[in-house]
């Protein structure tokens, strides 16, 4: 069995995941890296990234939406390192197209849904399970699980509503899971990021510019992927393991009630 603490990061080839990759890797764990293909160039860099920082990577090709294949993915998991300590489900899409609220259509909905809600919280469920019989296995076992859900849980858009209500959902499934696994010794975390300068939002980045400069975001700037990374760090030395099933708002004072 690994002797160090093992991170599952899901949507980790690119943007936030990637990020929190690198972070986790410097915190001393070894990573298992999921996405949708592990040939992506953003994997083949990744892979660098965090052996670079004397961290072991197992790249995992894994569609998260795909839950009946993610019994296998956690099943080589354990087999190449026998343990996970932390899952981060960070994997997410938005709508291919942004219409209306009146002009969603039932296909881009379930495609949402599926990517941002059903997979990540049917692998936490599978991982949670793997966590409770690993407790009783390892001497000074901490797990957790970080849900990266989106300040637009509590935000509407009305031109990508899949994508809130996906959110919302996300954010109650950490306040579940913190609840049901509390008793487990299992600590689980939500981390809402603002507007975050990715792959996702560089196709409305003078939207974003726009509403920046006019104060949208108190503190006036976009968040990178990096505070992202900083946060889960953080969570996973241990920072914050008498607050499970709290709420991480890292978005620039976005989350503030304003007049």
């Amino acid at each position: 069995m690994n002797n160090k603490p093992v991170a599952v990061i899901t949507g980790a080839s690119r943007g936030i995941g990637r990020a929190i990759a690198i972070s986790l890797a410097s915190e001393k764990f070894d990573i298992a890296a999921i996405a949708r293909t592990v040939e992506s160039e953003g994997m083949k860099t990744l892979t660098r990234e965090v052996t670079e920082k004397n961290a072991a990577f197992f790249p995992v090709g894994l569609d998260i939406a795909c839950t009946g294949c993610q019994d296998e993915v956690v099943k080589n998991i354990l087999g190449r390192y026998g343990r996970i300590d932390l899952l981060v489900n960070n994997a997410g899409v938005a709508p291919l197209k942004r219409n209306d609220l009146l002009d969603m259509t039932e296909e881009s909905y379930e495609r949402v849904m599926n990517i941002n809600l059903k997979g990540p919280l049917f692998f936490a469920q599978r991982i949670a399970r793997e966590m409770i019989y690993l407790n009783r296995q390892i001497p000074d076992y901490k797990p957790r699980i970080i849900f990266i859900s989106s300040i637009s849980s509590t935000r509407s858009s009305v031109n990508r509503a899949e994508y809130c209500i996906s959110k919302a959902g996300l954010s109650m499934a950490s306040s579940v899971f913190a609840d049901r696994l509390a008793g487990d010794n299992i600590r689980v975390f939500e981390v809402r990021p603002g507007i975050i300068d990715t792959d996702m939002t560089a196709r409305v980045k003078d939207t974003y510019d726009k509403l920046i400069a006019e104060g949208k975001v108190p503190q006036k700037r976009w968040g990178s992927p990096e505070d992202i990374g900083k946060a889960v760090a953080s969570l996973s030395r241990g920072d914050w393991d008498f607050s499970t099933g709290a709420i991480f708002d890292i978005s620039g004072g976005l989350n503030i009630t304003r007049l």
